[in-house]
């Protein structure tokens, strides 16, 4: 009579989460979050305040790049000061 040993293939430990992984995960997503909001409310703004641009100069073609970048920085200018209240 013959012994065999048969070996079992353990399946890997996953590491345990502490509170503190839980922590900056969620914080990471908020951020994450935050960025694309800020990023989707940015073009938004932006494309707002070209189109009034525009509307005040009577909507004539050939300005829509300057009514757009003009506008980039007008809006950035605000985030900016909002970013330095925060």
């Amino acid at each position: 009579m013959t012994h065999e040993t048969q070996v079992v293939a353990m399946p890997p430990e996953r590491p345990v989460a502490t509170r503190k992984d839980v922590a900056v995960k969620s914080a990471a997503v908020a951020v994450t979050r935050k960025m694309r909001m800020a990023g989707e409310d940015r073009h938004r703004l932006i494309a707002e305040a070209a189109y009034f641009r525009a509307e005040q100069r009577g909507f004539v073609p050939g300005c829509e790049l300057e009514d757009w970048l003009a506008a980039e920085l007008e809006i950035d200018a605000l985030f900016a000061g909002e970013e330095g209240r925060a």
